[in-house]
């Protein structure tokens, strides 16, 4: 059985993503109308899951409570504090840094998409200031902020970049089985990732 805590989160993003995609497309379609622009339907789906990817990260890292504990603001002290071999570890060590994997790739690619260069520089620095407002903004809402958090998460980033340039080099090409190939091996990846955030991070710790 689904904890009923994840199974409120999955209700309560779930009509919310739908509608929001709906808006966004429809919107689209009128403004490339108006402007008489040519709609690139492969690049809007990315941007569009790029935008859904962020709203359910923030979602899920503002909503999930597994513990309350006082915030910290010295690198690497829970990192530390946890066994390799705990469960625990595995939550909050390894579960921040596969959390922020996709942002990595997908702003990377982004990124590439619309400068057609690619920027490790920028890739990570948009990581490190979504990580830290994400961070903040849990101070002011009941939960913590933990520096630790922040840097776990750009090494999820850095990971992310990395699996893009492999993804570049693996698939060169920009033929439309390219991009679908693409598209399907980030849908596989995501769902990976979220398979294992359920089954290790969320399984009764909700």
């Amino acid at each position: 059985m689904f904890p009923p805590k994840a199974l409120e989160i999955v209700y309560g993003v779930i009509p919310m993503v739908i509608l929001f995609s709906i808006i966004a497309i429809l919107l689209r379609v009128v403004i490339a109308s108006y402007n008489h622009e040519k709609i690139n339907v492969f690049n809007d789906f990315k941007i569009l899951m790029y935008i859904i990817y962020l709203f359910v990260l923030f979602q899920l890292v503002t909503t999930t409570d597994y513990s309350s504990y006082s915030n910290n603001f010295v690198p690497f002290k829970e990192i530390l504090r946890y066994n390799f071999k705990s469960a625990l570890f595995i939550r909050n060590v390894v579960g921040n840094i596969l959390l922020f994997i996709p942002f990595g790739y997908l702003i990377s690619d982004v990124i590439y998409m619309t400068t057609k260069h690619k920027n490790v520089f920028v890739s990570l620095l948009f990581t490190l200031l979504t990580s830290a407002g994400i961070e903040t903004i849990q101070m002011y809402i009941g939960r913590s902020f933990d520096i630790d958090d922040i840097i776990l998460n750009f090494i999820g980033g850095l990971f992310g970049y990395i699996a893009f340039l492999i993804v570049r080099a693996v698939l060169k090409e920009d033929s439309i089985l390219t991009k679908m190939i693409k598209v399907l091996i980030f849908i596989v990846f995501i769902g990976l990732i979220s398979l294992w955030i359920y089954k290790i991070i969320l399984k009764g710790e909700l």
